[in-house]
């Protein structure tokens, strides 16, 4: 069966605002910078959820086109915002608290290891805290930091959530931030986007490989997921590229809109997508050929904006 897979919210969001029998949740936008667009999407009741497809929560999405580009400057202000906005997440008094940032993924499949990179760029103070005490660290108002890769259960033969919860039951942190990579349903996103919610992570569920939730029922201490798409479901190459063809026949008016959108509705259009979509097709993911420089790239730019959120240092004090 043909399914569109994302794990952005901004993206369910728009393929459902302006519907009469979808209510319950709430989309602000707002610009930051040069060119980063932050969309907020609050999904306020249990209806909302199950019809969008995503837990209660509330999603924050960063988006920049520039994202891509070798730009320091540029990245450190996308860091910046980033921090900014993961703050919202945090409780008013987060300083001085236990925090465990997961690297979730496999570092061995290059669209999958943004989560173990980022983790190998943290500030990781933990040790240094107990060994030493804060002050050694300058400012008083310091996280104690800790991080692990847990890997995935092929390699481990155990779910993620249960490391985790031997991990959280052993070093008693105040907080989970979970990373890992994600999955687009528009390719204009791909590397593009970051993404933040306290709604906790399904490992896997992009690609349609559930594996058991990453959330604060299932660990007790509230859970953050961030997360950068790296692929896309290639059924979805081809849905766009249909629907761009079909709103260029429909601008040049040609065979007098017989293959636009005036004949296939929406709805009808994506039925249509389905009967043309092979079922090989549709387990089929794609990423950009340069993805190795792009995780590289992004793993630094998240892990500059945790660092400068929990570990901060003379000039981003906040």
């Amino acid at each position: 069966m043909f399914q569109i897979r994302t794990d952005l919210a901004v993206e369910t969001s728009e393929s459902r605002r302006g519907e009469k029998d979808v209510s319950g949740f709430r989309v602000e936008t707002s610009r930051e910078g040069d060119g980063i667009v932050i969309t907020k999407v609050c999904i306020e009741t249990q209806k909302a959820a199950k019809t969008l497809g995503k837990p209660r929560g509330t999603y924050i999405s960063i988006e920049a086109d520039q994202m891509m580009e070798e730009d320091a400057g540029y990245h450190r202000e996308i860091s910046d915002v980033f921090s900014r906005q993961l703050k919202q997440f945090l409780p008013e008094d987060y300083n001085n608290r236990k925090i465990l940032i997961v690297g979730l993924g496999n570092r061995e499949v290059t669209p999958d290891a943004l989560g173990p990179k980022v983790i190998d760029h943290l500030f990781i103070t933990r040790h240094l805290i107990q060994e030493y005490g804060k002050y050694l660290m300058e400012f008083d108002q310091c996280c104690s930091v800790s991080g692990i890769v847990p890997g995935v259960m092929a390699q481990t033969g155990m779910e993620t959530v249960e490391i985790m919860k031997g991990i959280v039951g052993e070093t008693r942190p105040d907080l989970v931030i979970a990373v890992d990579a994600l999955a687009a349903r528009s390719i204009k996103r791909l590397n593009r986007t970051i993404q933040i919610t306290d709604t906790g992570i399904i490992p896997g569920s992009g690609v349609g490989n559930y594996r058991n939730a990453i959330t604060k029922e299932h660990l007790g201490i509230p859970v953050i997921a961030i997360g950068i798409p790296t692929v896309v479901d290639a059924a979805t190459i081809v849905a766009d590229f249909c629907s761009g063809l079909m709103e260029q026949m429909d601008r040049t008016e040609q065979e007098d809109g017989m293959f636009g959108s005036g004949v296939y509705g929406e709805k009808s259009f994506e039925e249509m997508v389905r009967d043309l979509i092979s079922p090989k097709l549709n387990t089929m993911y794609v990423t950009s050929k340069d993805i190795d420089e792009a995780v590289n790239r992004l793993s630094y730019t998240v892990s500059e904006g945790l660092n400068m959120t929990f570990v901060p240092q003379e000039g981003n004090v906040s």
